[in-house]
Formats: C-alpha cells, sequence, structure tokens
C-alpha cells in the first residue's frame, strides 16, 4: 500500500510538473483568433518594411561572400519590436482596438523570410546574374550571344512572378575556381547523401508507425487525450487540422502557374523550350519534397543542390550549340525556386503549428511575401547594379563569386571536361575525394574533436573570393570564443541575437549607401593606411605644392 500510494504521488507530482511545463496550459484562456483575423494591415505593413531590409542584406551578402546566415530569427524578433511599439503607442492613447497576437507575429516572420528568400532563390549571385556579360566575359568559353542575358529589370521582375510561385579569370586561375567547385561539390555531395540517408530513414520510420498515432482528420484529434500525447500537442493539432487548404486548391493551382510558365519563358529566354520547362515542372515536386522533409530532419536546405542538377541535366540536353549554358541556368531558376519555396513554407508551417497560427493565414502570408520579394529583390539588385560600379568584377567591391561557378558548372555540363585546362579535372578528382574523407573523418571522430578539422566548405570559398574577410571572421570567432569560456550558457543564447544585429546593421547601410553613390555625394573626409616610405613621399609632395 505504501508503495503504492508513492507512485500515485509521484504520478501527481509528475503531472503537476508536466502541467508548468506546458506552454499551451499559459494560453489556454485566450481565444485563438480566426485565419482571416490573423492577417492585419500592421502585420503586412511591417513586413513590407522589415521585407526591403532583409532583401538589401541578403543582396549583399548574395553579392560578396555568397554565404546566407537563417535570418527567421531576426525577422520574427524586429517584427515583434516594431509592432510592439505601435501598439503601446495607440494604446497610451486609447486607440488600441486589436491586441498583438504570437499568430500575428508568425504571420510577419512568414512574409518577410518569403521575401527576402527571393532575394536568394531569384539568383541575383548566382544562376542569374550568371547569364550576363560582366560574368561571360570571364569565361573563355560560350561567350558569345547566344549564351547571354544582361540583367534588365523588366524581365527579372517578369521571370521571378513566373516561377517564384512555383566566369573564369584565365587559364591558372580557372584552376582555382575548379578546386573550389570540386571542394564544394565533394562536400555537398557527401551531406547530400546523409541528409538523403537519414530522409529515408525517417519516412520509413513514419511508414511502419501505427496510423491510429497519427491524426488525418479533425475527428481523429478527439482520442488524443487518450492517446498519451500532451495537452500542447491535442491543441496544436485541433488548430492546425481546423483550417486545412483543400487539395484541388493546391493541385489547380500548381497546374494554371506551370501552364502559364510554360507559356511565357520561353518568351523570356529564347533558347529554352517549352519541353524543357514541362520536364522541369514535372521532377520538380518529387525533389521539392525530398528538400522539404530533408530539411525538417536535418536543418539543411539543398535547393541549390537540386538547382545544380537541372543546370547538368538540362543544359546538356539543349546542347552547347543552342544556347545550353542559358538554358541551363535558366532551368536552375525554375528548379531552384520551386524546391527552396517549398521548404520554406514547411518550416512556416511548422513555426504555425508551433504558435496555433492558422495554415490558411500561413499560406497567404507566404503568396502575399512571395510577391512583395518578386518586386522587391531585383529592385535592390538593381539599385546595388546602377549605384556600384564593377558588381560582378574579381576585385570590386562586389564580386558576385557564386555567379562565376555557377556558369563554370553550366560550361563543364554542355561542352564536358574538354573545355577545361590541362591538369584540372586531375585537381578536381583530388580535392573531391579529399572532401568526402574529411567529412568522413568528422563524422567518425565526434563532435569534441570534429570541431578541431576543418569543413571542406569553408577551406573553399576563399579559392574564388580571396581571403579579405579573414580578418573579420577571425575577430567574431576569438570574441565568441572568449564569451563560450566566461559564460557559455549565455554566449549560446544570446549569440545568434549578437550576431542578427551585426548582419542586420552592416547590411541595412547600404541602403543610404548605394543611395549616396547614385546621387554621386562624395565624402568629405578621405583616410589611408601608408607605408613610411610611402608617407615621405607624400609629404615631400604636399610640401612643393605648398
Amino acid at each position: 500500500m505504501g508503495t503504492c500510494t508513492n507512485r500515485e504521488e509521484e504520478r501527481i507530482d509528475n503531472g503537476a510538473e508536466m502541467k508548468v511545463l506546458s506552454i499551451e496550459r499559459v494560453f489556454e484562456e485566450e481565444k485563438v483568433p480566426g485565419w482571416r483575423e490573423q492577417l492585419t494591415l500592421r502585420a503586412f505593413s511591417v513586413s513590407l518594411l522589415l521585407g526591403v531590409m532583409f532583401s538589401v542584406i541578403v543582396m549583399k551578402l548574395n553579392l560578396t561572400t555568397g554565404i546566407i546566415p537563417s535570418l527567421n530569427v531576426s525577422a520574427g524578433l524586429l517584427g515583434f519590436f516594431f509592432v510592439r511599439m505601435w501598439t503601446k503607442l495607440l494604446e497610451r492613447f486609447g486607440a488600441l482596438k486589436q491586441p498583438f497576437t504570437r499568430q500575428e507575429n508568425t504571420v510577419i516572420q512568414t512574409c518577410v523570410v518569403s521575401c527576402c528568400g527571393i532575394a536568394f532563390s531569384g539568383g541575383f549571385g548566382s544562376y542569374l546574374f550568371a547569364m550576363s556579360e560582366t560574368v561571360a566575359q570571364q569565361s573563355t568559353e560560350a561567350n558569345d550571344a547566344q549564351n547571354i542575358k544582361d540583367p534588365k529589370l523588366g524581365w527579372m521582375i517578369g521571370f521571378l512572378f513566373v516561377v517564384s510561385f512555383l566566369g573564369l579569370f584565365s587559364l591558372v586561375p580557372l584552376r582555382k575556381v575548379f578546386i573550389a567547385i570540386s571542394l564544394i561539390l565533394g562536400d555537398g555531395l557527401y551531406n547530400f547523401f546523409k541528409v538523403l540517408s537519414r530522409t529515408i530513414s525517417g519516412f520509413a520510420t513514419q511508414i511502419k508507425a501505427k496510423r491510429s498515432s497519427i491524426p488525418l482528420s479533425a475527428d481523429t484529434a478527439k482520442p488524443l487525450a487518450d492517446s498519451g500525447v500532451s495537452f500542447d500537442d491535442q491543441r496544436r493539432i485541433e488548430v492546425f487540422l481546423k483550417d486545412q487548404i483543400p487539395n484541388p486548391v493546391a493541385l489547380g493551382g500548381y497546374v494554371a502557374i506551370a501552364t502559364v510558365s510554360i507559356i511565357t519563358l520561353p518568351h523570356i529566354f529564347h533558347q529554352l523550350k517549352w519541353y524543357h520547362v514541362l520536364i522541369t515542372y514535372i521532377i520538380a515536386p518529387v525533389l521539392a519534397f525530398c528538400n522539404a522533409y530533408g530539411c525538417g530532419l536535418t536543418d539543411w536546405s539543398l535547393a541549390a543542390t537540386y538547382g545544380k542538377l537541372a543546370i547538368f541535366s538540362i543544359g546538356a540536353w539543349a546542347g552547347a550549340a543552342h544556347g545550353g549554358v542559358l538554358v541551363g541556368l535558366a532551368a536552375c531558376g525554375v528548379m531552384m525556386s520551386i524546391v527552396s519555396t517549398a521548404s520554406d513554407l514547411t518550416q512556416d508551417f511548422k513555426t504555425g503549428y508551433m504558435t496555433l497560427a492558422s495554415p490558411r493565414s500561413m499560406f497567404v502570408s507566404q503568396v502575399i511575401g512571395t510577391a512583395m520579394g518578386c518586386i522587391i529583390a531585383p529592385s535592390v539588385f538593381w539599385l546595388f547594379f546602377k549605384a556600384f560600379k564593377g558588381v560582378g568584377v574579381p576585385g570590386s567591391d562586389y564580386p558576385a563569386p557564386n555567379a562565376l561557378v555557377y556558369r563554370n558548372m553550366a560550361i563543364l555540363g554542355v561542352d564536358g571536361v574538354s573545355s577545361l585546362p590541362k591538369n584540372c579535372l586531375t585537381l578536381c578528382c583530388i580535392f573531391f575525394v579529399m572532401s568526402i574523407l574529411i567529412n568522413l573523418l568528422r563524422d567518425l571522430v565526434g563532435k569534441k574533436r570534429a570541431r578541431f578539422i576543418p569543413l571542406p566548405m569553408a577551406m573553399a570559398i576563399p579559392f574564388y573570393l580571396g581571403s579579405y574577410f579573414a580578418f573579420d571572421m577571425c575577430i567574431g570567432s576569438m570574441i565568441l570564443f572568449v564569451w563560450e569560456r566566461i559564460d557559455k550558457a549565455k554566449a549560446n543564447s544570446f549569440g545568434p541575437a549578437v550576431a542578427s544585429g551585426l548582419i542586420c546593421g552592416d547590411g541595412i547601410w547600404t541602403l543610404p549607401q548605394s543611395v549616396l553613390a547614385l546621387a554621386q555625394v562624395r565624402p568629405p573626409i578621405c583616410m589611408k593606411f601608408l607605408s613610411r616610405n610611402a608617407n615621405v613621399k607624400v609629404d615631400e609632395f604636399l610640401a612643393k605644392l605648398s
């Protein structure tokens, strides 16, 4: 009896603890707003403002390092900050009619991420800019008019609206570029199969799981209380299944937009044929599913990898004589836009599930954010292109390194290895195998030792980008290292927030900088650091002038 009583008390204590730890218990008394009420004018006004800001940040990163960090946390925090500030102001004057909810904040985050996501998937630093004459002039192959299409604001906006809802230096530097490509391909391929194996394993587990444990409709959500599912999941499943998007709407929308794309894209890219687009749209949903599911398991989107598959397959199909380089790059854009958007939408649905936001409001927010991005992203790129000299030129402030890499891949896919310099393929194979072995070694030695083994992807970047940002990264790494030594918990908690602030601050300054450059405003002060000998010569020259 004593043992039984103790067990009952333990169960009660555990139940009380679970109730305290439950997130949805805190919001149990609050009414969940309908999906239309979650879509507010202030939410989309803030989303537009943040969409412009983050598009500028992503575009700068696109055209400099080519590495885009996740901006979801920044979007959510800044969205909350702006709307909270606005509601506090209205509340002070007694004019607040609708309180700010977590569902509304989720709508803002979804809209902003989908908007600035177009700045990445639009290929302004990769496949789209790789079509330009600026990048083509850096190549000795396929730099004729048939494989070139210079960026123009009109066709870029049209192209993105159609697809988003669904360069070599010389012979010696060429080796450097392809060493980088081989490292990236080796690293990427290793992680591709790593993600793929986890995806298949997870999918097999889902199939073997009991069907009774997976709610298929709103009616099946009722007995969840008796199946051991937590209160949080019970409530989330109930809300998530309430406002489902009808399958005929999703299927009909995909077919309609695909039809428009098949008709429109050959008019934008004359080398691209309708059957190229059709095959891409048939294959894309399968790859979009694989990417979304794999991204959910590993938090690693392989949208760029699927885009590269389109470069090689569709480009080779078209052939060098029929503008295969341009065809491959355009097909990459179609594939990458679909796969990337699908992955983002799935992540947004998970965020909506966690915050009791309606799937319908998430979908509408994604559509509106994508429409914003289709106009904002090309406009921001055009601002960079016109305001700053030498965009896409090696050695400039905005070299767009990925554009050259993507064009090289397209040339390789069309012409084959015969277009490469001597020993280039040998070097590619060596570094390709080396990158796979390094990744394998990192996985075998464990996390503690793996941190002392360099990432092949990180090793590859300086080959085509240069080492100018190494000092910046070194300082940042040192600060984080010292911070973790002092207080690891706070470093882990606030590190991403500090990084977001630095990225946002540095990136957003580009907007006034580009406006000043367009207005041809020159800074009143010039600062230089010279060697002692050069400084003596400058002093002597200035003395003669005086």
